[in-house]
């Protein structure tokens, strides 16, 4: 199951078209018959009933959030985070619309590892809140994730000025929300200010 609700947030979140076959929204266990019902008493199962619930989840995102399906052909819509985590089997991308607060932060993470206080880099300074994770427990999973918002670093990192530290569960798909905020002027530089007009006052 925890395979399945990565690989299904992931695919929800990607760019394209959505096309679940019937009965593969509670993780039915045989192929659907055109003679038969659909097997509807799987859902008296924990793991049928949490996968239908997450897929409920699922579709309540993708219709709230118009990043992803505004722009579904379009390269504005989609931007890489970091696609080169092989040996880690984890992608990180962006989803995006029309203004920077409809931006979405996608992480899946495919491996059996988890991963606490990762770092990736993201768009711009912000509080980045955590609207999905595959692992949270009424899901069936462990729990592990992000329940309060994160606030990004001045920190390099992904080729991108801020950054922000987030656990990464195993076999999960995370997606977060972004609020951009005003940077602040750099002490460093307000310092620098000071000290010249204090010799200019001098002189």
């Amino acid at each position: 199951a925890q395979h399945l609700r990565a690989a299904y947030g992931y695919f929800m979140a990607h760019p394209g078209k959505k096309l679940l076959f019937m009965g593969q929204d509670f993780a039915q266990n045989d192929e659907w018959q055109e003679c038969m019902s659909l097997e509807w008493d799987l859902l008296q199962y924990p793991v049928h009933k949490n996968m239908q619930d997450y897929m409920k989840e699922l579709n309540k995102i993708y219709k709230e959030h118009p990043a992803l399906w505004k722009y579904d052909y379009d390269t504005e819509g989609f931007e890489w985070i970091n696609c080169a985590y092989p040996e880690l089997s984890m992608v990180m991308f962006m989803r995006k619309a029309d203004k920077p607060e409809e931006t979405l932060i996608v992480v899946s993470n495919f491996d059996t590892v988890e991963h606490r206080d990762f770092r990736i880099g993201v768009p711009f300074a912000g509080s980045y809140k955590e609207i999905l994770n595959s692992n949270a427990e009424r899901f069936g999973g462990t729990g592990l994730g992000n329940p309060r918002a994160v606030r990004s670093n001045k920190i390099s990192w992904d080729e991108r000025k801020d950054s922000i530290k987030i656990n990464i569960p195993a076999l999960s798909t995370l997606i977060f929300t972004c609020t951009p905020m005003e940077e602040k002027p750099e002490k460093k530089a307000a310092r620098s200010k000071s000290k010249t007009e204090a010799d200019g006052k001098a002189s």
